[in-house]
């Protein structure tokens, strides 16, 4: 009878840890948020702050021939961004894991920006200008 009772509480235990380790923990994940322009503005300055191994990513509408600025700084000197063209899986040259890049667009549409941590958590202000 004992037997009995410790197989139907190593069934239990077993069945215990399934469900704790089916549990959905929502991890942290990358986020996108468009950036929009004050009336009459052409720079936004943004304060925020990403978590290491995800990525900020900004959406800028912008046109061929505009000329981009983006310049960021962190509190511990660990935030970096890239750039990407509209449908382009490579950045822009010369934007790929900096704190400032300016360049002329190459074509209209959404251009991503997208920043991250080069070591932890990163609190940054970005800063960008489109003219």
């Amino acid at each position: 009878m004992q037997t009995g009772n410790m197989t139907k509480i190593r069934v239990l235990l077993v069945a215990a840890l399934l469900l704790v380790t089916a549990i959905n923990v929502p991890a942290q994940s990358d986020r996108t948020m468009r950036i929009r322009f004050a009336r009459g503005r052409t720079t936004k300055v943004i304060k925020d702050a990403v978590v290491r191994g995800t990525r900020d990513r900004y959406l800028l509408r912008a046109s061929r021939g505009q000329t981009l600025t983006v310049h960021i700084t962190s509190i511990e000197d660990n935030a970096v961004f890239d750039v990407y063209s509209p449908g382009s899986r490579q950045p822009l040259d010369g934007a790929q894991e900096t704190t400032d890049w300016t360049g002329e667009l190459p074509r209209n549409g959404d251009y991503v920006i997208s920043v991250g941590g080069t070591r932890g958590n990163a609190t940054y202000t970005l800063e960008v200008t489109v003219r």
